[in-house]
């Protein structure tokens, strides 16, 4: 009975923490008696973070240096033009054609930087991040109000579908939950619009590395689609154009880029991060939230891309443009990105 009792304790308290420290995107918005212009131009326009605060250190967990493979659970209605614009962004980052035009900021361009991350072998993150198979859950199987716990369940009832389940793949695999707008997940809204964890082999079976993001063109744009969309709460402050067409997909994208970029650099929460304390753990994504250019930093976004037709974007992809938040290089301390005016 002793075990048995002890085997529930660790269990519970394992549940506990992990209700409160799942790796999230948030966007670090200011208070609400923010002036226009500190939200416009915060401080100095070379902020772009700072090595004199930021301790980001290896602790020797692992990290994905084998290829890596991205199954998307579909949570909810779909459209395919949306989906569409995720798998590109995906499948952008491991496009070869940058080697042709070296000048474009692109996708796999930013991906080189989470590349510098190594493994204590020195073994480095891999180049290579593909999509892998998919699933829908077009009858929100769990409901349209999820839990962090549920989400486990979810991914569960995908890799034990009857038809088509999901392959289990520890080594190189990440599983990607995309939730549609009209599926509110806890505590989205209030400053998460995303977060990767792993799975618990009490709920699922297996421990594997995923991550969830959610779709917010209907329930707060203003926080999780910015610069999209802007909070109501900052009267006169304009949206830009979206360079897809679609303002909640466009501010996945680049919660979507954060999460698998974590997932890659500290897949079981122990590899990298800033910080003593792995249940709050500060990551490569988090400490360029909200730098998307040149001068980024504070509430500044930095200096991004105009296109012909007004949208504002910050790199290419396959075949379309994207508006994607920078990444700490651990070789220079500071975030960098493929448009940085510097090069």
């Amino acid at each position: 009975m002793q075990g048995r009792y002890l085997h529930l304790f660790l269990t519970l308290t394992l549940l506990t923490i992990f209700s409160i420290s799942s790796s999230s995107a948030w966007r670090p918005w200011p208070t609400h008696n923010s002036s226009k212009s500190e939200l416009q131009f915060g401080g100095s326009k070379k902020y772009e973070g700072s090595s004199d605060f930021v301790k980001l250190r290896y602790h020797m967990g692992p990290v994905l240096t084998a290829n890596i493979t991205v199954h998307i659970i579909w949570y909810g209605k779909w459209q395919t033009p949306q989906k569409k614009i995720i798998r590109e962004f995906i499948s952008s980052i491991s496009d070869p054609a940058p080697t042709r035009n070296p000048t474009r900021p692109s996708v796999s361009k930013w991906w080189r930087t989470v590349q510098l991350y190594t493994d204590q072998t020195g073994a480095n993150i891999s180049r290579t991040v593909h999509l892998g198979p998919e699933k829908n859950d077009r009858f929100y199987s769990h409901g349209k109000s999820l839990t962090r716990l549920s989400i486990q369940s979810v991914i569960k009832s995908a890799l034990n579908a009857k038809t088509r389940p999901l392959p289990v793949n520890p080594k190189g695999g990440v599983y990607l939950l995309l939730t549609s707008d009209d599926v509110m997940v806890q505590d989205y809204c209030q400053n998460v619009c995303g977060f990767h964890y792993f799975t618990f082999p009490s709920i699922v079976g297996y421990t594997l590395p995923y991550a969830w993001v959610g779709n917010s063109g209907k329930f707060c744009p203003g926080m999780c689609a910015y610069p999209f969309a802007v909070p109501e709460y900052i009267p006169g402050l304009k949206a830009v154009k979206s360079p897809n067409e679609d303002v909640g997909v466009d501010g996945m994208i680049s919660v979507i880029g954060h999460e698998i970029a974590e997932m890659a650099t500290n897949p079981l929460v122990n590899a990298w991060y800033a910080g003593s304390d792995p249940v709050f753990p500060v990551e490569v994504a988090d400490l360029c939230e909200g730098i998307y250019g040149t001068g980024g930093g504070g509430s500044y976004t930095g200096q991004m891309i105009n296109d012909k037709d007004g949208a504002t974007y910050n790199m290419h992809g396959l075949r379309r443009k994207f508006l994607v938040q920078w990444i700490w290089n651990p070789l220079l301390n500071y975030c960098t990105g493929p448009n940085a005016l510097d090069l």
